[in-house]
């Protein structure tokens, strides 16, 4: 690899071959030293259903920013690769592939078509492979794992029959979500609710022995799915509605049905909604299926699994259920039961992963009982082995969700995922479960059914590191694990599985923080989607900027728990900071000639800009090594970036260049020493958001270590804290700030010699401005230089207000009093401004009470800053109207 830096980043140049050269060395495994302290993160699994899209790349940008600058402080790290099985949404994709051969699954049987979906896993895994290798995330590929690998499944087994075991999961027939596309059971949380259109179908049901109610000899039935009255066995009504009371035990027929059935009262019914009756379908609805346990009533499914009706629909059976739905509302009109019909616009279940309505369907599943394992989650919460959330407020989500959690069924109709370790004897029906085939496996039969895919991601934490071997060298290693980064909207999903079976089964948290992250959306604020065609490959981002710009933007816009806007000017603004980086690195260095070693020279050697820079540098160091304690990432960047293109590159290079140019030998090599030592540790504060432009330009320096993935992270220094140079170095860069525009505005280029008065408030300002004169000759090209504070303000002269000081630029042919005048009454409604901010501020007892005390201090330097500037810009104002 070329130490030659080109003129231009070029991000495709400085990426080439960098990834694999980092896996080839090693650098990516764990350091195995017992000594250190170890830190361990397990990646979000993605599924195998296609390429990352965006917020993939966010998700484990987050992760290896976290896991890089561990590594680089010493810690042993783990980061564990992998990908998930993603049951329904893969076999989708596969069977979705197949139709458009004109080909099902039933057409190849299961154990063929499964050998489809693990060929599409295996393509899918290469690309994601090749996806990771562009990001640059340095996970361990030795210790890769998949969701349906021999040992995640000796995992699965095990927690299924030990849950059996101990009654915490059964088998049972109950309603369930019902995919009709994809022909199985969902949980509650991969039901989405969306608004449809549709309609309330007030029906008549007659009265069966000619009993009347209102003079009339029928009820009125309002429903929005009238196709599924061949399941009704009762109509009920509110045990207190006084309305209906007479009318219990009454009997009614079912329209289009042969069918009588009876009037009961339910304390669940509410008498003020609907007509405060309502017809009882418990094979097609929660409530109606509990109603019916209540009331002992028959359960009648009317629909086929593909959601067409079944032979109880008589003449309806075999249609589509909406086509149903329009044949039996005809039949409802022309045979006289229709009463109206009321357009609205109601909440539907839809399913996440194939869009279609969901049914409320009776189904024989397998569930988990619930209750126990939430309780012994929400337990652990009040302990030291809690889970921290980033930002805290999602741990009330969580709880929520768990206090009001339900069983939960995990048995899905699919052909790909974990099967079910159960089996039905052949002739008793006996059910036996257990880690493996009972010994007369002929005399059995497997169940055809297979496990949710979040039974399987929710033990990742710790089924990746050996479990159920729990002397597995690495669970006893890394296991709990440090770090769980994810997205907000699958803390139900995922998260709160993870913690439950983690402590049910190792009896430990999986991990001590979760990070949540949000949503990436498009620069309008709207989700990324297909049908929107907002979507935005990340490979093609990288293809156009590099790698570096894309996770530099995703960490500088990173706040726990919030959204952030893609957007290409952002991306822009990226990679002009990169080559702003690139080109200030490539000018230290070009000037490093005689540095073999980056060695500070002794304090007493040190220049005041570098006392400056070295303050600054420590303050920088300690700020973003809170914030990443913090996973304030984006604030981390903030201060990085305000320390290299500002501190760094406009002012401290600047500034050593009238030393390179015209120092001694000494003083030559000393500014080398320290440019490349800030420009050292620079790289290594930026390398974990941006690794391969760093790895890059440290490699073309002087530098001991092989490389910088595995050097030392920066630490705080006390004997650089320098708040007296700061202070000298700020009020330098104010003067030449103020300089340079009055300059601009007078129009008086920065080549052109001007006379420069400052009048400072005191000796110790003037000490600073004496002490920066070398600075202030190279910057602002006085060709007079008066400091003092007793100097009689020029009347025809352009100023500039200070901390403590007042510039003046006398320009009698150039100024215009009336001007001046009017730049100086906007200089102080600015001030007044701030002034008028900063006292409210400081006036906010919440401010002062909760922000830390050296951010309120300051605030109250800068309040008197403000009112300091204000008072001279006044007499400067009063000065010029009395000329």
């Amino acid at each position: 690899m070329t130490k030659e830096m080109s003129t231009k980043y070029n991000p495709a140049n400085v990426e080439a071959g960098r990834y694999q050269w980092w896996i080839d060395q090693g650098y990516f495994k764990p350091s195995g030293d017992q000594k250190a302290h170890p830190y361990s993160i397990v990646i979000p699994p993605p599924n195998v259903t296609g390429k990352l899209h965006l917020g993939h790349a966010w998700d484990t940008t987050l992760q290896d920013i976290i896991v890089r600058q561990k590594r680089m402080q010493g810690y042993d790290v783990l980061w564990v690769p992998g990908m998930d099985h993603a049951g329904i949404a893969t076999q989708a994709k596969v069977e979705a592939r197949l139709a458009e051969q004109g080909v099902s699954r039933y057409d190849l049987g299961r154990e063929k078509f499964v050998q489809q979906v693990w060929d599409w896993k295996d393509e899918y895994a290469d690309i994601i492979h090749q996806q990771w290798a562009k990001m640059g995330i340095s996970v361990d590929y030795d210790r890769e794992r998949f969701t349906l690998d021999e040992g995640l499944n000796k995992a699965v087994r095990k927690v299924f029959v030990d849950l059996y075991n101990k009654g915490l999961i059964y088998r049972a027939t109950y309603i369930i979500n019902w995919d009709p596309k994809a022909r199985t059971a969902l949980s509650d949380i991969e039901v989405e609710h969306q608004d449809d259109k549709g309609a309330f179908y007030h029906v008549k049901y007659p009265f069966v022995d000619g009993t009347t109610y209102d003079g009339k000899d029928y009820i009125e039935i309002a429903t929005t799915r009238p196709e599924t009255m061949f399941g009704d066995v009762a109509v009920a009504v509110n045990p207190n509605d006084e309305r209906y009371q007479a009318l219990v035990g009454k009997k009614i027929r079912v329209p289009l049905v042969d069918r009588e059935v009876e009037i009961i009262a339910d304390d669940y019914v509410t008498p003020d909604f609907g007509t405060g009756m309502v017809k009882i379908t418990p094979a097609h609805d929660p409530n109606d299926f509990q109603m019916g346990k209540r009331h002992n009533l028959p359960e009648i499914n009317t629909m086929n699994d593909d959601a067409s009706m079944n032979e109880n629909a008589g003449q309806y059976e075999g249609m589509d259920r909406f086509e149903a739905r329009e044949a039996i509302v005809k039949d409802l009109e022309d045979q006289g039961y229709m009463l109206k019909i009321e357009p609205i616009v109601h909440s539907v279940g839809h399913s996440q992963r194939t869009g279609v309505q969901v049914e409320s369907r009776l189904s024989t599943q397998w569930f988990v009982k619930m209750k126990p394992l939430a309780e012994q989650a929400l337990a652990a919460q009040d302990t030291d082995d809690r889970v921290d959330f980033f930002p805290p407020r999602f741990e009330n989500t969580y709880n929520q969700w768990m206090e009001n959690i339900h069983d939960w069924v995990i048995s899905r109709q699919l052909w790909w995922g974990h099967r079910i370790p159960a089996w039905y004897h052949k002739q008793t029906g006996e059910i036996y479960v257990g880690m493996e085939a009972p010994a007369d496996a002929e005399n059995w039969e497997q169940d055809s059914d297979v496990l949710d895919t979040w039974f399987s991601s929710g033990l990742w934490p710790f089924s990746t590191m050996g479990w159920p071997d729990t002397d597995a060298a690495d669970f006893k290693r890394y296991f709990p694990t440090s770090t769980l980064v994810t997205g907000y909207d699958i803390i139900f999903f995922w998260v709160s599985r993870m913690i439950f079976t983690s402590l049910e089964f190792t009896g430990k948290t999986p991990f001590k923080n979760v990070l949540l992250h949000g949503l990436i959306r498009d620069e309008e604020g709207r989700k990324m989607s297909k049908s929107l065609g907002n979507g935005i490959d990340p490979m093609d981002v990288i293809e156009k900027y590099g790698v570096d710009a894309l996770r530099w933007f995703l960490v500088n816009g990173s706040t726990p728990g919030q959204d952030i806007r893609f957007s290409y000017k952002k991306m822009d603004a990226a990679w002009n900071f990169i080559n702003k980086l690139w080109n200030a690195s490539r000018y230290v260095i070009m000037n490093l000639d005689g540095v073999e070693t980056p060695t500070l020279p002794a304090q007493g050697q040190w220049t005041l800009a570098d006392k400056w820079i070295l303050s600054r540098l420590n303050a920088t160091v300690k700020q973003v090594t809170t914030q990443f304690d913090k996973f304030e990432f984006g604030e981390a960047g903030r201060a990085l970036y305000n320390f290299i293109w500002n501190d760094f590159c406009d002012w401290y290079i600047e500034m050593t260049k009238e030393t390179l140019n015209n120092g001694t030998d000494e003083e030559k090599l000393n500014t080398k020493h320290i440019l490349a030592y800030v420009l050292d540790q620079i790289l290594k504060l930026m390398h974990p958001i941006m690794p391969f432009v760093t790895e890059r330009v440290w490699q073309s320096m002087p530098h001991v270590g092989d490389a910088i993935v595995v050097a030392d992270y920066p630490v705080e220094h006390a004997e650089f804290d320098n708040p007296i140079a700061e202070r000298q170095i700020n009020q330098l860069i104010e003067l030449i700030k103020a300089v340079r525009n009055i300059r601009n505005e007078a129009g008086a280029p920065m080549s052109k010699p001007v006379d420069l008065l400052i009048k400072v408030d005191n000796d110790e300002n003037a000490a600073i401005f004496n002490a920066t004169k070398e600075y202030i000759d190279r910057f602002c090209h006085p060709a007079q230089l008066v400091i003092d504070s007793q100097i009689d303000e020029p009347k025809l002269a352009m100023s500039g207000i200070l901390a403590g000081a007042t510039v003046y630029i006398p320009m009698a042919e150039l100024v215009d009093l009336d001007e001046e005048k009017a730049r100086m009454e906007k200089e102080i409604k600015k001030l007044e401004q701030e002034v008028q901010r900063s006292t409210k501020k400081l006036s906010n007892e919440k401010f002062v009470a909760n922000a830390p005390a050296a951010v309120v201090e300051e605030e109250k330097a800068k309040a008197q800053e403000w009112e300091q500037k204000l008072v001279a810009a006044k007499e400067r104002l009063a000065s010029l109207a009395q000329a």
